[in-house]
């Protein structure tokens, strides 16, 4: 009668267990995710050019200063880094996680975008993003701020834009009256200027709603994130939840196309109100640029 009565007991115990394992192995465990983007507006002597791409940290530490993060980005020998916003969170978070990571992590070329965190904790305390970004500069990445500037290996190069979308561009909860407002593509020439049909171009933001206006705008590969992947990841159906609390994102990872745009969305690093991940391990981008006489 005893092993009878405390059986539903050693069971529940035993989920409970294998469920914080679960949640352990789904928020800590590394996933690199490797993509290869052909273009003939990539430039021969770019042929092989390798970026990683980093998003949405919010400040979590993988290992001891993120020991177990950098070993991977060391794995995979890039080129450039670049970081697409939300390193830290808002309130009650000085970024010093992300800071303490930039002095290992800029012996690559590194460049930055801000994410709605970053630009949260500024609308609270305005004088927090000059000096954040300051830091930011000191330890040696570019940051831009609707800002273009070119990549060169060697005498060939391409376009590198970086775009801050505006919080009233998050379809923000807490005030309805954003909740329509749309991006276009003149919104985006409004702050980058016109899009090089020329040359390859590459534009970093943090999110990826605004999809067909970047795809109207002429870029040939976005880097974003801002969507952690849905949080809860549904086989065969996708992300459950976007931080807009609209479930089943149209984007939430991976690589989609529109025209002759693609667009990979990261799954993230971190998390920020919700501690959880299922289906949905934290993750490195990583995307080879590849020469072709087509497309």
């Amino acid at each position: 009668m005893t092993f009878l009565t405390e059986q539903p007991v050693f069971l529940t115990a035993l989920i409970v267990l294998l469920l914080i394992i679960f949640q352990l192995y789904q928020n800590n465990r590394l996933k690199v995710s490797r993509y290869i983007i052909e273009s003939s507006k990539i430039p021969s002597g770019m042929d092989g050019f390798t970026l990683c791409h980093l998003s949405d940290l919010h400040s979590k530490r993988f290992g001891k200063d993120n020991r177990r993060l950098l070993e991977k980005i060391d794995e995979i020998q890039p080129d450039i880094v670049v970081i697409t916003g939300d390193m830290m969170n808002n309130r009650n978070d000085d970024g010093r996680v992300f800071l303490d990571l930039l002095p290992h992590l800029t012996k690559y070329r590194c460049y930055y975008v801000t994410g709605n965190h970053e630009q949260f904790t500024a609308y609270w305390d305005p004088a927090f993003m000059p000096k954040y970004l300051e830091k930011i500069r000191n330890a040696g990445v570019v940051v831009l701020n609707n800002e273009k500037l070119v990549i060169k290996k060697g005498s060939e190069q391409i376009r590198l834009y970086g775009l801050q979308t505006d919080l009233k561009y998050y379809r923000n909860m807490r005030d309805t009256k954003f909740s329509k407002v749309e991006f276009t593509e003149k919104n985006l020439t409004d702050l980058l200027g016109e899009c090089s049909d020329r040359c390859f171009n590459l534009l970093l933001t943090h999110n990826p709603l605004h999809f067909q206006a970047y795809a109207d705008w002429g870029a040939d590969l976005v880097l974003c994130g801002h969507v952690h992947g849905g949080v809860i990841r549904l086989p065969g159906v996708g992300g459950l939840l976007s931080p807009e609390r609209v479930f089943f994102p149209e984007y939430s990872e991976g690589i989609y196309t529109k025209n002759n745009t693609r667009m990979i969305v990261s799954r993230g690093l971190g998390n920020s109100t919700i501690n959880l991940r299922v289906f949905n391990r934290p993750e490195i981008v990583v995307a080879e640029l590849k020469r072709t006489s087509i497309g």
